[in-house]
């Protein structure tokens, strides 16, 4: 089924992506422990789905500026060095995170800030990491290259949730911090033995904060990666509940801890599952349209999700929304890196991450504050039914990305 399944042919011919998707997937597996582990750590200690909102929000302007800075100094300094340094620092954190809830009495501010710490040291990562993928296979291995990223990203979401849940009602919460400190220093040991990454380009003599202004600009002026950030933006902030989850797991499906992991894996085995045949989006014309279809397909599923309280129901919906959104996220980067230079590659792909990764922080506030003044179900239905809305208005706002873009 060579026209089907994913075109796995980068990692026999790349040894340097092999290298990079080898530290990603150890490394993604732990961060997904943690993933589980702090919001969890955030709602049993309040019981509220708006603090574990707050607490992700409180995240969005480290990761923000993280991955601001991450972009500038991706395109002035060399990558590989960036991408080791990151991961010590985000490997030191953990073990921080450890250490306070391993205490008798955790401090709950310490969790916030020691969180978005980390979501900053993530972010600054972040572009590096995608602005780098481009570099290291051929211009039409592309495709293949996302849809691979987009398995090793969903596989170690999938066994990082599953077992997170394991971990928290088996063994205790310090235990998915420790195994994530870990599985940083196996990244930052084999991203080492990748060759250097320098910048493309002259941009010593340009400073920082200018450089990343420089980046705004070219992206006001580039009507493609406007349209891909906003389609994103749009089913990131009210179609992914995720907040809820732990609200979903305790009241709603009067679950546990083990409950929890099913729901933060589903979305991951439906996305593997469609990743793993891939195959065929690269022969899709006009892309943008089908990002458009799949978005609203997502807001749909969303929307099933919060409206049928059986777990099976609501895990096979997450499953479906999951599926769809590989199809989206391999079309827009491929969409995107084909839209952009090398010169602003990694800053691109920094206000990309910024999008990618803040959209879900916005939605874990929208989601969270709309359940604590109606209802849990209430948010979820209608953070979909807002998803499909948004991506309807988008197509009318920029009617080039629904017939021209391939």
């Amino acid at each position: 089924m060579p026209r089907l399944l994913v075109d796995i042919g980068p990692l026999r011919r790349h040894r340097d992506f092999r290298l990079l998707v080898a530290g990603q997937l150890v490394s993604l597996f732990g961060s997904s422990l943690t993933v589980v582990a702090v919001p969890y750590q955030v709602y049993r200690e309040t019981h509220s789905s708006l603090w574990v909102g707050i607490a992700s929000l409180l995240q969005l302007p480290p990761l923000i500026a993280g991955s601001l800075w991450g972009g500038a100094f991706g395109d002035r300094y060399d990558r590989r060095t960036l991408f080791v340094l990151s991961s010590v620092v985000l490997g030191v954190l953990s073990v921080v995170l450890a250490l306070n809830a391993s205490t008798s009495r955790s401090h709950f501010a310490s969790l916030l800030v020691l969180a978005a710490l980390a979501a900053g040291a993530g972010g600054f990562a972040g572009p590096i990491r995608t602005a780098t993928i481009p570099l290291l296979v051929e211009t039409d291995e592309l495709v293949s290259a996302y849809s691979i990223n987009q398995v090793i990203v969903n596989t170690a979401g999938i066994v990082g949730a599953a077992i997170a849940g394991v971990l928290l009602a088996a063994v205790g919460l310090a235990s998915c911090y420790w195994i994530d400190a870990t599985t940083f220093a196996v990244l930052a040991l084999a991203t080492s033995f990748m060759a250097p990454i320098p910048p493309s380009g002259q941009h010593d003599g340009v400073a920082v904060l200018r450089a990343i202004r420089d980046g705004f600009r070219y992206v006001r002026s580039n009507p493609t990666a406007q349209a891909v950030y906003l389609v994103d933006l749009n089913a990131m902030v009210f179609g992914l509940p995720r907040a809820l989850f732990p609200a979903v797991a305790l009241t709603i499906y009067h679950g546990g801890p083990r409950v929890l992991g099913l729901l933060y894996a589903a979305p991951g085995a439906g996305a593997l599952a469609m990743a793993l045949v891939t195959g065929w989006i690269a022969r899709v014309h006009r892309r943008g349209r089908l990002v458009v279809l799949v978005v609203m397909a997502w807001g749909g599923a969303m929307a099933v999700f919060g409206l049928v309280h059986v777990a099976w129901v609501g895990l096979a919906c997450l499953g479906i929304a999951g599926a769809t959104d590989v199809i989206s996220t391999v079309l827009r980067n491929t969409i995107l890196q084909g839209a952009i230079t090398d010169e602003y590659r990694s800053r691109v792909s920094a206000i990309q991450l910024a999008v990618v990764t803040g959209g879900p922080r916005l939605g874990d506030l929208e989601s969270g504050a709309v359940a604590s003044l109606v209802s849990t179900e209430f948010s979820v239905v209608s953070g979909g039914f807002a998803c499909i809305a948004g991506a309807w208005l988008l197509v009318r706002w920029r009617r080039s990305f629904w017939h021209d873009w391939t």
